[in-house]
């Protein structure tokens, strides 16, 4: 492709939402993870103008081309404009990597050294996602790089440094993929060239006037002289081939990483939400890795009881869906029942898993609820863990977990931490009616709770407390929730979760490739629980074992490994996060002082 048009502003443009709709195709329900690095090798050939505007621009376009698809959940559970809503905002993320890359890249060491030049583009993209995970209003962690590849190797690299390890590897191979695409076709044009200079990303040469992003050879006012500077074919060639074998590295080192790995596991496929799934028999307990147990094995039966929607919303069928959970509990225990006539291991549950949302009333205030959930739980010989919502008299809500016991009533609690703006709370209320009247569905705000996201279960069968380790719905996307349960104490993570609104679309699946992938980031076994599906029961290293199909009634028996190691992820906290944070806003400002810089010392320069 000619370079002219590559530098062009049609080119860029062209190129955005390419790289946005390839990315959307990473992701579920399409789930072609490969293309991740494809999308953003695109990206960065588009944003190859010099112009913080217009790579502000560029990146708004791809980022729209992206989210509108990725997060179409949004509009059909509201209305046009807050999917819209939702969308611009997480398009603004990549317009604000578009300009922020423009910044970094005028420093000479990013524009003139490929080993810089990756290296930041990755830090700069990995900062931009953590910022927008951040901000505004507690931030959207949705849609980043490291989340399309829970089923891939790039994903166990989580293990050692998080999805933002998994992201920066991502991000660095898209770069490398253009860089050694580049010195091939550098390699085929010299040759037929004889030996016309070229630069080795295949950009314009440094006295042009536009300074393209991608040009990493000295200019002239790097006091390198250009004359010198002929690479030959073979040294095109041989950096592709360096290109390619980092590249590779970066996708597939992580398969080398020591993750607790259990042989025999028999992972299930991921399909998309509308296939046919597979049912085996519920009666009996599906494995997730019990060989990598350090502290014993929990046995948990999960109900998913699924949702009437009967002339209304799924929230105005409340009485339909206590008692599809109840049905569900019931069927555990006639599962416990076969397998004690069966003979064999101890079949008793030592906790029954309930979603979020799946008690329309709080059992605490709701004498004839809890009267119900005391007979289900004597009846299964287990406590309940049930999903509800608590109404304060002084006001607000609380969406809560609680640890119901036969007899005893709530012995553990927890609290959402992070309720999801617009959908949980509306934040400036008067100011978004203006824009649309959806923000009036949520007729109560939610309150943000500090309460640690554990609860301890006792269980009988290994005589002590167990620490189950909570997030609930969207809190998954936020690292430190699960990762503060792993430090705490958690052996293993529970996601519950309502995706009741979101109809058939890819949201559960979304939300379960971000449960493996907090699986794999703190080695514990996890358990997604959905009102509706998708829900799943995922190894320590991310292997999938078991999943329900969607807007179905359904239940899981599941023996999870208890582990309490720390994975170096865990050990890292918060700061692979935010050490690339910096880098990232480094980067940027001093490339913006560069510029700004060079512009006074030389007025007629870029």
């Amino acid at each position: 492709m000619p370079r002219s048009f590559l530098d062009s502003r049609p080119a860029g443009l062209l190129l955005a939402p390419v790289a946005g709709a390839t990315l959307w195709a990473a992701f579920p329900d399409a789930g072609i993870w490969p293309l991740t690095v494809v999308a953003v090798a695109v990206l960065h050939l588009a944003l190859r103008r010099d112009h913080a505007g217009w790579g502000f621009l560029v990146g708004l376009v791809a980022g729209l081309s992206f989210f509108l698809p990725h997060v179409w959940w949004a509009y059909y559970a509201t209305a046009p404009v807050p999917w819209l809503a939702l969308s611009l905002l997480g398009a603004l993320g990549f317009a604000t990597f578009g300009a922020a890359w423009t910044w970094a890249r005028r420093l000479p060491a990013v524009r003139h050294r490929p080993v810089v030049h990756v290296l930041a583009f990755a830090t700069v993209w990995v900062a931009v996602e953590q910022w927008r995970s951040e901000v505004p209003w507690g931030g959207f962690p949705w849609g980043r790089l490291g989340w399309s590849v829970a089923g891939a190797p790039t994903g166990r690299a989580a293990w050692l440094g998080g999805v933002p390890l998994v992201s920066f590897l991502l991000a660095a191979t898209g770069v490398l993929l253009v860089l050694a695409v580049t010195h091939v076709l550098r390699a085929v044009r010299t040759r037929a060239s004889d030996g016309a200079e070229r630069t080795p990303d295949g950009a314009a040469s440094p006295s042009d006037a536009d300074h393209a992003p991608g040009d990493m050879t000295p200019s002239p006012d790097d006091g390198a002289d250009r004359a010198a500077t002929h690479p030959t074919p073979r040294r095109h060639l041989t950096s592709a081939a360096v290109c390619v074998v980092v590249g590779v590295v970066a996708v597939l080192g992580p398969t080398a990483l020591p993750l607790p790995h259990a042989d025999g596991l028999d992972p299930v496929a991921n399909p998309p939400v509308t296939a046919t799934v597979e049912v085996p028999d519920r009666a009996q307990p599906v494995d997730a890795g019990t060989a990598v147990a350090q502290s014993g094995v929990l046995k948990v039966g999960a109900v998913q009881g699924n949702v009437p929607v009967i002339g209304g919303t799924p929230y105005e069928n409340a009485e339909g869906v206590l008692t599809n959970h109840l049905d569900g509990t019931r069927d555990l225990a006639d599962d416990v029942d076969t397998r004690a006539a069966a003979g064999g291991d101890d079949p008793r549950l030592d906790v029954v898993l309930w979603p979020e949302d799946s008690s329309g009333w709080d059992p605490q205030e709701t004498p004839a609820v809890a009267r119900t959930l005391d007979a289900a739980a004597e009846r299964v010989g287990a406590p309940i863990l049930v999903g509800a919502q608590e109404f304060p008299e002084t006001g607000g809500r609380w969406n809560v977990m609680l640890l119901w016991q036969a007899g005893q009533g709530v012995t553990q609690r927890y609290a959402k931490q992070h309720p999801a703006p617009f959908g949980e709370f509306i934040p400036w209320r008067p100011f978004f009616r203006l824009f649309s009247d959806q923000v009036d569905r949520v007729t109560t705000d939610m309150f943000a709770a500090t309460n640690p996201p554990v609860v301890d279960l006792p269980s009988q069968r290994l005589d002590r407390d167990v620490r189950l380790g909570l997030a609930i719905c969207f809190e998954v996307a936020y690292d430190e929730i699960l990762r503060d349960a792993a430090r705490r104490g958690a052996e293993v993570l529970i996601v519950p979760t309502n995706n009741a609104s979101f109809g058939v679309t890819a949201q559960s699946t979304q939300q379960l490739q971000m449960t493996r992938m907090q699986a794999i980031a703190n080695g514990r076994a996890a358990v997604q629980l959905s009102t509706v599906g998708v829900s799943g029961v995922v190894a320590p290293d991310g292997t999938l074992v078991a999943r329900t199909g969607l807007y179905t009634a359904d239940r899981l028996t599941t023996l999870l490994p208890l582990r309490t190691t720390w994975t170096p992820a865990t050990a890292a906290g918060y700061w692979p996060g935010w050490v690339l944070s910096a880098g990232g806003g480094l980067l940027a400002l001093g490339g913006l002082a560069h510029g700004i810089t060079r512009r006074r010392r030389t007025p007629s320069g870029d």
